[in-house]
């Protein structure tokens, strides 16, 4: 038996019944963006409360310590021998403190034994790819400082780190802005060259005459400052000329310095002594430059 014959159902005819009028696929669609903004902001809510819930996480980025009182600086051109000796004394000193060492451009290994003691002691390195002078060490290593107060540590043996909490004393009791370590002060220091006593009266004195200071040693390692004065004030100098510089522009400013005596053992030009005849000339330069200048 025949069925009822009807409209055939093409492709085309298909296609049209499933097709959904304009106005009607554009309620859809907004619905359907609605629905996923309210996903999207549920989930951003429940992050929130599971970050809520976990409590704050450590963050990647270096966290802000609290202000030492102390920032030695340790300027150091290949002293193998010597800076762990130096380092590991600094780091016993029993104040809140900043340790920074300054390679200068070794040659001799220091520059690995630096990074080998900064996985071992709490100290700040910072690494010049070449030689530029003392000054210029110091001048690197004031510019990271932190410290309430900040001093200079020679890298050698000829200092005693122990005395740093003598010389900043005055600071530390609010008599003195700036305190030099005199080893001129201290009687028993008897070892040092007739020759070196010779230069460094001639400096001092002429500083003090230039200065006004009255000063017995104006060319010694351990000057302690107010970190505030000492960021305020632009070295120049790259290599010894740094210390008649400071004395200098101290002076010039008004501020008087103060001096405690301290123990020395100085070493030879054999033991690694780096200053030298041209460092005088040019120290003498300083004094006239930068008191007049």
């Amino acid at each position: 038996m025949a069925l009822p014959s009807g409209p055939a159902l093409d492709s085309e005819s298909n296609a049209d019944a499933l097709r959904i009028p304009r106005s009607q696929a554009s309620t859809y669609s907004r619905s359907a963006g609605k629905s996923e903004d309210r996903l999207l902001q549920n989930i951003e809510n429940a992050e929130i409360l599971l970050s809520e819930a976990a409590g704050p996480q450590p963050s990647s980025a270096p966290m802000c310590v609290e202000t030492p009182q102390l920032t030695v600086v340790i300027p150091a051109f290949n002293e193998l021998a010597t800076l762990s000796e130096i380092v590991e004394r600094v780091c016993r000193l029993p104040i809140t403190k900043q340790v920074i060492v300054v390679d200068d451009g070794s040659l001799d290994g220091t520059q690995q034994l630096i990074r080998d003691l900064a996985d071992r002691f709490p100290i700040e390195p910072i690494f010049h790819s070449i030689n530029q002078g003392k000054g210029a060490a110091i001048q690197t290593g004031f510019a990271a400082a932190r410290g309430e107060i900040v001093i200079v540590q020679d890298a050698d043996l000829e200092y005693e780190p122990e005395q740093i909490l003598q010389v900043i004393a005055p600071i530390q009791r609010g008599e003195a802005t700036v305190v030099y370590g005199s080893r001129y002060l201290a009687p028993e220091n008897h070892h040092d060259s007739w020759i070196h006593r010779l230069g460094n009266g001639i400096l001092t004195g002429l500083s003090n005459l230039a200065s006004g200071q009255k000063l017995t040693d104006m060319e010694t390692c351990y000057k302690a400052f107010r970190r505030e004065l000492l960021q305020s004030i632009h070295i120049e100098q790259r290599r010894f000329g740094f210390e008649p510089e400071i004395t200098a522009k101290l002076a010039r400013r008004g501020i008087a310095i103060r001096e405690v005596p301290i123990r020395y053992r100085p070493r030879s030009w054999d033991e690694g002594k780096k200053i030298g005849v041209r460092d005088l000339f040019n120290a003498l330069w300083c004094i006239i430059r930068y008191r007049f200048g």
